[in-house]
């Protein structure tokens, strides 16, 4: 059984709406509702668990009772930070479960073939990211400001969700983080701590989090291209039935 777990629980600021984020129309309907659509389309996932502010309960389950097939779902409420709001989201995951995926609900173009492929890798050694070969120079940079190295490029990945890992590792890792009272970035910065592999998957460019204005509109671009090919698409098949 594969749960994946959604935190939703944050301001979003940077969008500067005075919403959560993840309620914004995207295309006729909510960013959450796009997030949870694609991971109730892969074969793999059989259970969502979505981490919202505690005042948001409510509402966001009346908004999904409405949302047609959706994987079965819990709503539960989140923490301070990132980190927090997942462990809640951890302690209702069904025991039944093997793997856990933690993904941003506000990352609604993620692929059904890169949810499939993080599963896959997280059951082949224990733990998988999805992530992006980094297009651009980077370089380290000392607190004066001097640059002191510029790594390879090939040697560095643009790291996104979904993150999947199995059960028992993700929730040792969380307890051995707050054990020390750590905060990571990210889930697999908790797995890497106890020394366990963690595969980078290779996503797409277009798993994009949505997080100010123009990612909106990157977005919306995405969606709508999409949406044109599936009516050419249909139209096409529509024309081939009059054709000999």
């Amino acid at each position: 059984m594969v749960t994946a777990v959604f935190p939703a629980a944050g301001q979003g600021r940077r969008m500067n709406v005075g919403i959560n984020k993840v309620f914004l129309d995207l295309v006729g309907k909510p960013i959450l509702v796009h997030t949870l659509q694609r991971f109730s389309r892969s074969k793999y996932i059989n259970h969502l668990v979505v981490v919202v502010a505690a005042e948001e309960i409510s509402f966001i389950r009346k908004l999904l009772k409405a949302v047609p097939g959706l994987k079965p779902y819990q709503v539960v409420a989140g923490g301070s930070e990132r980190q927090y709001s997942i462990a809640n989201g951890l302690a209702v995951v069904p025991k039944e479960s093997e793997i856990v995926l933690v993904h941003d609900a506000a990352r609604p173009l993620t692929s059904v073939e890169t949810i499939d492929r993080v599963v896959e890798g997280a059951r082949e050694i224990g733990g998988a990211i999805a992530a992006v070969p980094e297009k651009n120079t980077v370089k380290i940079v000392a607190e004066d400001g001097i640059v002191k190295e510029t790594p390879p490029r090939k040697t560095l990945w643009e790291v996104q969700t979904p993150q999947g890992f199995r059960k028992d590792i993700l929730l040792e890792a969380y307890r051995k983080a707050e054990e020390d009272g750590f905060l990571g970035t990210d889930d697999s910065s908790l797995v890497e701590r106890l020394g366990v592999p963690v595969k980078v998957v290779e996503s797409d460019y277009r798993n994009i989090k949505v997080t100010t204005p123009e990612d909106m509109l990157i977005a919306e671009a995405f969606l709508q291209k999409d949406r044109l090919k599936r009516t050419k698409d249909a139209a096409k098949k529509v024309i081939g039935k009059f054709l000999p």
